[in-house]
């Protein structure tokens, strides 16, 4: 038999415990120190809190979204897959557009992505809502655009898009072209779906807990 911990509520205590000891979270508020713990668990690395973003009054404008019932609109299956339902604070509706019958038809006449393309079916969604970008920089950069042609405005954008190609600049473009609209986000190429799924999970429960 191989000697590992089992215990549950032990793991996660200590889980959490590594976390705090070992990230620099003193430049944090109290909300955005705890999203910031939930997403360096979610990755296993400290090390990103360096480069960990919020706009002021981001954590909170998302906070008080969920308990509205706001929908969480995200850009791929995989982060609404996990966004654990039973902490969204209203029974929020959790929306992802990119398999929508008319969006692989849209990208192809647009000549871009089905993340992109699925952008224009957020609209009737979008103002006030919680926005989870957790895979594409096509969808972070077209949401940008459409905001600033006077799109409505979602109260918060997670924006955690991954990869080598557009990921550091969309998330670039959040942070210095749009510096009025609430934000949490990741500096660089580094992201994913478990990020992004991750910072919904600590806000709901940061809601839920008041």
């Amino acid at each position: 038999m191989l000697d590992y911990l089992k215990d549950p509520d032990e793991i996660y205590r200590l889980s959490f415990e590594t976390v705090r000891r070992e990230a620099k979270l003193a430049r944090f508020d109290a909300g955005e120190a705890e999203v910031a713990v939930r997403l360096i668990h979610a990755c296993g690395m400290p090390e990103i809190a360096d480069d960990l973003r919020f706009a002021s009054g981001a954590v909170k404008a998302a906070c008080s979204a969920l308990a509205d019932g706001a929908p969480v609109i995200c850009d791929c299956e995989m982060v609404a897959a996990a966004i654990i339902r039973g902490r969204l604070p209203a029974k929020n509706p959790v929306l992802c557009h990119l398999n929508d019958p008319d969006v692989r038809d849209r990208a192809r006449g647009e000549s871009t992505t089905r993340s992109a393309a699925q952008v224009s079916n957020w609209l009737d969604h979008l103002e006030g809502s919680v926005v989870a970008i957790g895979n594409a920089p096509t969808a972070l950069f077209r949401l940008l655009e459409e905001i600033a042609a006077g799109a409505p405005r979602p109260a918060a954008i997670l924006g955690f898009p991954v990869g080598f190609v557009g990921a550091a600049e969309s998330k670039g473009a959040l942070v210095a072209n749009q510096p009025e609209l609430p934000y949490a986000t990741l500096l660089g190429r580094r992201g994913g779906s478990p990020i992004a799924a991750a910072a919904v999970n600590a806000i709901s429960g940061l809601e839920a807990s008041k």
